[in-house]
């Protein structure tokens, strides 16, 4: 009986197989008469991990009891391993069975370096943005060159600040408003010298009725010398006369105090500093009126806006006419002024910091010299004014012929001493 099915009939010529040189394998033997019993599952036997798909090749055929290899049936596990170790390194299972790798942890060292360094160069760019942006604004109109026979420097810095009544720029509706009236041209309206040396800063207001002489000196416009006569003027005549250049060498000459900035605001830029703010803070020990500034103020704390802060400055009648007062009402709100200006909430807020610059130095005349770092210096002085670093005064005063004031010689020549040695300041003025 032949066991075979068909067309196995032992014939090796004709049978399809192993090793037959046939063009195409056999299929797989049925053996029904065979019946192998399932073997029996290992006790507690450890469970493999899924094997990923692999390309089809020799371990395929292998594993799938593939025709003509003599392989097992389909689906028996031989245990043959391929080397590879699946799942290793904290992979989490894919969806079609395999591994993928898992995510790395975040280098947040890494991280917060990149983070401040970024930080850093914002910063920076905005910073020097800001700088030359700030430094275009500033005019630099005055020619402290053209200043003559000038007196030695001392030690410290001293600054020559001008307050005019300039209305350049000013709209009608806006001289209305502030009570500046309609004059052509511009006067001093205050002078002050500011000192800023190692010993504190000292703030002299400089009287526009004080009696002073007018030297030789160099035209601003002609370049031409006119010598000196003796003549004796109000301070403020020196500008009206030839402007800031010969101020400022009236100035020197009479007080031997070497000037080396000068810095000029108007009326205008002066209102606009203040709202740019939202206006200043201050004590004002007792009420007063005055028609011709505009100023009505009761006693107390209170705080004051452009126009309000410009009657306050320029305020005189209300004070039986005396210059001594006004000046002491303007350094008490200059250095109010700068301890408001020059804070952090102001510097580092943007929306605070350009409006003030752009209102503050649109407006600024300052000499050809001056940078911006010598000007943050000058508000920052004027700040410790206040803050009980520094001292504040008149120019003292010995008397009066006609309406000028005449300066005391002798305390003027200690005082000029004291700021040349940028020594503490003991002299008093009214």
């Amino acid at each position: 009986m032949n066991d075979w099915p068909d067309r196995r009939t032992g014939d090796r010529s004709e049978r399809y197989g192993q090793g037959s040189a046939a063009p195409r394998p056999e299929s797989a033997r049925a053996m029904p008469h065979v019946r192998r019993p399932a073997p029996a599952p290992p006790a507690q036997a450890p469970r493999r991990p899924q094997v990923p798909p692999q390309g089809r090749g020799h371990d395929d055929r292998h594993r799938s009891g593939a025709p003509g290899h003599g392989g097992p049936a389909a689906g028996y596990d031989s245990g043959y391993n391929t080397g590879q170790v699946y799942g290793a390194g904290g992979g989490r299972r894919g969806g079609d069975g395999g591994y993928v790798q898992g995510r790395p942890a975040p280098d947040w060292r890494r991280r917060i370096k990149l983070g401040a360094l970024t930080l850093v160069v914002v910063v920076l760019v905005v910073s020097v943005s800001t700088y030359f942006w700030a430094d275009s604004k500033l005019k630099r109109e005055v020619d402290l060159a053209k200043v003559i026979e000038r007196p030695e420097a001392g030690d410290g810095t001293n600054y020559l600040i001008v307050g005019s009544d300039s209305r350049q720029g000013m709209s009608d509706e806006e001289k209305k408003r502030l009570r500046t009236g309609s004059a052509e041209g511009k006067r001093t309206d205050s002078m002050m010298i500011l000192h800023d040396g190692s010993s504190g800063p000292t703030l002299i207001s400089l009287p526009r009725d004080s009696n002073v002489e007018i030297p030789s000196f160099k035209g601003s416009e002609s370049g031409k010398v006119f010598p000196g006569r003796g003549r004796q003027v109000k301070l403020n005549a020196a500008y009206a006369e030839d402007g800031p250049e010969l101020l400022v060498r009236t100035v020197e000459f009479n007080t031997g105090l070497r000037i080396d900035h000068y810095v000029e605001i108007g009326f205008g830029g002066f209102a606009k500093i203040v709202d740019a703010i939202g206006g200043v803070e201050l004590d004002i020990p007792k009420a007063f009126k005055d028609k011709k500034s505009g100023a009505d103020f009761q006693a107390g704390k209170q705080t004051l806006n452009g126009e309000q802060s410009l009657a306050f400055v320029r305020t005189r009648y209300a004070f039986a006419g005396s210059d001594l007062d006004r000046t002491k009402n303007q350094q008490k709100f200059l250095a109010a002024l700068a301890s408001q200006t020059a804070t952090p909430s102001t510097i580092l807020n943007p929306f605070t910091l350009y409006p003030t610059l752009g209102a503050g130095l649109d407006t600024l005349i300052v000499d050809k010299d001056m940078s911006l770092w010598a000007l943050a210096d000058m508000f920052f002085a004027m700040k410790g004014v206040t803050g009980g670093e520094g001292t504040s005064m008149n120019m003292p005063i010995s008397g009066s012929v006609g309406s000028n004031l005449v300066w005391d010689k002798a305390k003027v020549k200690q005082l000029v001493e004291q700021l040349n040695n940028d020594e503490k300041v003991t002299v008093t003025g009214d």
